[in-house]
């Protein structure tokens, strides 16, 4: 695939707002993970969750799009300069050309759960100004979007689980291929609710400390929340040295199971291959791998074997979830930025809690953050139902 260039990108998680205080906490091998006090639950968790989401307020314009998923959208699409860039872009291109396309697990359900925990005791109607089109629907977080962003092209929701941020990078660089855009708004959010807490407690993974991807003595996921955007359009003379291009997306579904993957990694290797494919590139042309690696015993373990059968040991690999919990749908937009921080930063992340690697694993996986040159990386996400996506990154060398 012809190479896009990341022209702008923003996000928001436990770890900070903002590029400045993400490559800080990652330098620092500083975490975002915390008892869980969101939510009054029977059990004990971590999760990461953003200042940003309590403290984020939409203006009166966009006041009837007021959610939690949407202020934490907010929050990004307000750093690094993120909107004076698609304004730019506006310009360049017009309003018409410039798709939005977004990716979110559960959306504002949150707002939902409000809303039936103040039914009329009469009656049993939803209070009236519960606005499910505007909130809660998939969609809401597009058309949110398009709204602060005063954008008219093409838009929509992908919900594929936890692949579903990486995806839209897939959709953008087809649209844009296909001349129905010229550039792309890609990235989403994913905020914290009950459902998503009982949810993955009642499937048994999620872990009673700070998660400990790849470590012998995993115990599975802690949940953070997370909002991330990016800018995606064709590299021209605007761009220099410092950008980050996308190179390559890779997609597979292996339809295995419901929540696991298959225990052989064809899935997920399958994906990194064709990104690999559409990038030119081969395997060791990769510098760093960002895991998909959520902590759970199943995931890692196929994780593991998928990327030791197509990479050998050579390539250093670490999942970043140890940070920031699992964003969930926002975690493919989240890690995909990481990439490219660490590119820019010159820093190879480390992965916070993981205290002994799996003895039965073959990767070559990194516990403390050092510096590296790192000129092309690998983001993987691999989603419930078996939809994985593997993006290529690297430096405009």
């Amino acid at each position: 695939m012809p190479p896009l260039a990341l022209s702008s990108f923003s996000i928001v998680t436990s770890l900070g707002a903002g590029r400045v205080q993400t490559v800080a906490a990652l330098c620092a091998g500083r975490h975002g993970l915390a008892p869980c006090t969101f939510e009054s639950l029977p059990f004990m968790t971590y999760v990461g969750e953003s200042a940003e989401a309590n403290t984020c307020r939409l203006d009166d314009e966009s006041s009837g799009f007021d959610c939690r998923n949407n202020r934490l959208a907010a929050a990004a699409l307000r750093r690094d300069g993120f909107t004076d860039a698609v304004m730019m872009a506006r310009e360049r291109y017009g309003a018409d050309r410039i798709g939005v396309f977004l990716g979110t697990s559960t959306s504002g359900l949150l707002q939902t759960e409000t809303a039936y925990r103040h039914l009329d005791p009469m009656t049993g109607r939803l209070p009236t100004e519960f606005d499910y089109t505007r909130t809660h629907n998939t969609y809401a977080l597009a058309r949110f979007v398009r709204t602060i962003l005063d954008l008219t092209g093409p838009a929509f929701v992908v919900s594929t689980a936890c692949a579903a941020t990486a995806k839209v990078f897939a959709s953008a660089a087809r649209m844009i291929m296909a001349d129905i855009c010229d550039a792309a708004i890609v990235g989403g959010a994913d905020t914290l609710c009950a459902t998503t807490l009982f949810g993955f407690h009642a499937l048994g993974v999620t872990a009673d400390e700070p998660c400990r991807p790849f470590d012998a003595a995993r115990r599975g996921i802690s949940i953070g929340e997370a909002a991330g955007f990016v800018l995606l359009e064709r590299p021209s003379e605007q761009h220099d040295s410092s950008t980050i291009l996308l190179l390559g997306v890779g997609e597979s579904s292996d339809a295995y199971h419901m929540s696991s993957p298959h225990p052989s990694g064809v899935g997920p290797r399958l994906a990194m291959e064709r990104a690999l494919a559409a990038a030119r590139l081969e395997p060791s042309a990769i510098d760093y791998i960002n895991l998909h690696g959520t902590g759970t015993p199943a995931g890692d373990a196929a994780e593991d074997r998928a990327v030791f059968d197509l990479f050998g040991k050579a390539t250093p690999c670490s999942s970043t979830k140890g940070f920031t919990g699992h964003t969930l749908g926002a975690s493919g937009v989240t890690e995909a930025i990481f990439c490219a921080l660490s590119i820019q930063s010159e820093f190879l992340p480390g992965s916070p809690h993981t205290r002994v690697v799996d003895p039965t694993f073959k990767t070559q996986y990194v516990r403390e953050g050092r510096h590296a040159r790192i000129d092309r990386a690998i983001s993987n996400s691999f989603g419930f139902g078996g939809a994985n996506c593997s993006l290529v990154l690297g430096r405009a060398i």
